[in-house]
């Protein structure tokens, strides 16, 4: 039963003498007399009175100091400060606040393992269809208490000794199990010696001894055998030594994680094959590419053994090659002299095998060669194919091939199949043996590489006109010539406004690039025609700090992704200023007398339309686009409102000019000009 809240008052009780009321003047002489004419008896009973009296005052005196306590403790603010005196809690408060002031001692972190097997070390003999021995196990007790831990399964024990003491090992029942468990009560490290027998099966001719390892996080095994000239095999285990006597064999091992370890072994069987003359067959396919400093050669090898056993190959290499590589699963060493390369395998090879080698030579550059070739001397047969190409410009004229046909690339292997060269030829090896007559001679002829122009700009033209507010009104018509380009992308100053965008006469609607150029759609010429020039144009108004009595201009133009090989500028400036260019480089361009465009697309369009102009067509493509319409209504098939184009803004040519000109502009860069201006006082106020 809960107990109840019942509060628990802390009081200091302090005592202090009551003195009785004084008596008027007049009462105290009148009854002076009387008070001295009483009796004893009378001086008693008064007494008695007074004592009582001083009694109830203290009670009632203690009862109000309390109540006025336990007021005061209940209704004083928070913040107060506390002085002497008590406090009421409830139990349940009052027991809270002891346990916080004098907590209890934290109950201890229970370990996750009670004991672990640390390690297990097998000492093994096999005699017949058993292995008798012992097993030494490490064991870590974690825990306090006593503990229980599992043994191997599948092991038969004889004994059981903990630290020298014999002990007694507890089987699970059947329904759990049946294993063995031995329980520890001390805390600590311990080894645990058994006396096992293991048993030995036979599997077609072959003994197996399985040793099991449980969780231990080492094992370690040392298997003896009264037997000699076995061959042993491992599994879950790694081999470390493997001696013989004249009457044993010792097997020492570490086991691999929990999986079990598993010995195998059976009578040795004497290979006659090693005693036997090699014989094999060969399968060479070689891809050789003629390069301009250097002739690389690479070659795939297939060996297959007839007779006997492989323990390495040799091959013949051309004179002054340079072996680079050989590689294969089965390779464990190369080395190379003169004209032989000689290759050892891992282990002796009785079927077969392959592996790959990589090398260069120099050859002439063009003219009559010889073709190096690798040979397999050993090889009864010798088959595969050999392929040749021109790396760089080039092509073969004239071949002649001995003990080889000629062939398609996809018939041979995928060293030569992969290959898309348009110069490459591909032979087929006759079957002979690796002695036999081979050669291939080839007349390589050689040409100089041009460089190729896939779109340039020829010449570009500027017109600017300024006025002193700092509007700036710019047209850039461009003479592009295009093979392969689709775009030719365009960066318009920072805080420039594009007006219109026309591309061979036609107004259209830039795209937009993700770094915010613009990007004109660019004409085609088809393969092998010359490159026709067309003009591409854009109008846009770009601002700059107006014009005071004098001071500097700078004027940046639009930056094209295409090289640009002749540039001309016109700038129109207020008729009030006069320009000069400024002492030393003035940005890209010079000034110069003016003269007409050099590029046959510039002058065959004017830089100011005189034709009549509506919604961005001149009169010539409005009578087009009138055609069409009504072919299409003849028709009667459904069109779509026309989308509004870009206008097309004729550049006024007005006022005082400067003429500037500048050459060979790389891609991407912006053109400018720094001019310097000052007002004209001859025209303009004083």
């Amino acid at each position: 039963m809960k107990p109840p809240n019942i509060p628990i008052i802390f009081a200091r009780r302090v005592a202090r003498p009551i003195a009785s009321p004084p008596l008027p003047a007049q009462a105290r002489s009148s009854t002076g007399s009387t008070m001295r004419r009483t009796s004893a008896t009378s001086v008693a009973s008064l007494a008695g009175t007074a004592s009582h009296l001083v009694s109830k005052a203290f009670c009632l005196s203690l009862f109000i100091v309390i109540t006025a306590a336990a007021c005061l403790a209940q209704t004083s603010p928070s913040g107060a400060t506390a002085g002497n005196g008590w406090v009421v809690l409830p139990i349940n408060e009052y027991q809270a606040l002891r346990q916080a002031a004098f907590p209890a001692d934290a109950a201890p972190v229970q370990p996750p393992v009670e004991a672990t097997l640390t390690r297990i070390d097998y000492d093994l003999k096999v005699e017949g269809d058993l292995a008798s021995g012992e097993a030494r196990l490490t064991i870590d007790v974690i825990k306090d208490g006593w503990v229980r831990l599992a043994m191997p399964q599948g092991l038969m024990v004889r004994e059981a000794q903990l630290d020298g003491r014999q002990v007694v090992l507890v089987t699970r029942p059947a329904d759990k199990g049946g294993d063995n468990e031995l329980l520890l009560s001390r805390p600590g490290r311990s080894v645990l010696t058994l006396k096992i027998v293991a048993p030995v099966t036979t599997v077609a001719g072959t003994d197996v001894l399985r040793l099991p390892v449980s969780n231990a996080a080492v094992s370690h095994a040392v298997v003896e055998l009264s037997r000699q000239g076995v061959d042993v095999h491992l599994t879950g285990a790694l081999l470390m030594d493997h001696s013989e006597t004249a009457t044993t064999s010792r097997w020492v091992a570490n086991g691999r994680g929990t999986e079990p370890m598993t010995f195998a072994w059976r009578r040795r069987v004497d290979d006659q094959r090693a005693n036997q003359a090699l014989r094999l067959r060969a399968n060479l396919t070689q891809l050789v590419g003629l390069g301009e400093d250097s002739t690389q050669v690479s070659a795939e090898v297939q060996i297959e053994v007839l007779q006997g056993l492989a323990q390495d190959v040799r091959l013949q290499l051309p004179e002054q090659f340079t072996v680079n590589q050989v590689a294969g699963a089965t390779i464990a060493d190369w080395d190379a002299t003169a004209r032989e390369l000689t290759v050892v395998f891992i282990e002796p090879v009785a079927q077969s095998a392959r592996f790959t080698v990589s090398g260069e030579l120099r050859l002439p550059r063009s003219g009559n060669l010889d073709v190096p070739l690798m040979r397999l001397p050993a090889a009864e047969r010798e088959t595969g194919g050999v392929a040749v190409e021109v790396l760089g410009a080039g092509e073969i004229k004239d071949r002649r091939a001995t003990g080889m046909d000629e062939a398609e690339a996809a018939e041979l292997s995928q060293l030569i199949s992969s290959r898309q060269s348009p110069s490459l030829i591909a032979f087929r090896l006759q079957p002979a043996d690796g002695k036999s007559a081979r050669t291939l001679s080839l007349n390589v002829a050689r040409y100089t590489a041009q460089a190729v122009l896939t779109a340039n700009v020829e010449e570009a033209e500027y017109s600017v006109l300024v006025t002193t507010d700092g509007k700036m009104l710019v047209q850039s018509r461009f003479a592009v010539r295009n093979n392969q380009r689709n775009f030719l992308k365009l960066s318009l100053p920072t805080g420039a406004t594009l007006w219109s965008a026309s591309v061979a006469g036609r107004p259209i609607r830039p795209g937009r690039a993700p770094d915010g150029s613009l990007l004109l759609p660019l004409e085609k010429t088809r393969s092998g025609d010359e490159a026709a020039a067309f003009v591409v144009e854009v109008s846009y108004l770009d601002r700059t700090p107006a014009w005071v009595d004098r001071g500097r201009a700078h004027v940046s133009l639009v930056a094209v992704d295409l090289p640009i090989s002749k540039s001309r500028l016109l700038l129109h400036h207020p008729p009030l200023f006069r320009l000069t260019p400024p002492p030393g480089v003035s940005g890209s361009f010079r000034v110069e007398t003016f003269e007409g465009a050099q590029s046959e697309a510039l002058r065959g369009v004017a830089s100011t339309s005189t034709s009549t102009t509506y919604g961005g067509q001149t009169d010539a493509s409005l009578a087009a686009t009138n055609q069409l319409v009504s072919q299409s209504q003849g028709a009667k098939r459904p069109t779509k409102p026309a989308r509004n184009l870009p206008l097309r803004v004729a550049f006024p040519h007005f006022g005082p000019s400067i003429f500037l000109v500048a050459e060979l502009t790389s891609e991407n860069q912006t053109p400018t000009v720094d001019l310097d201006f000052q007002r004209d006082k001859k025209r303009g106020e004083k």
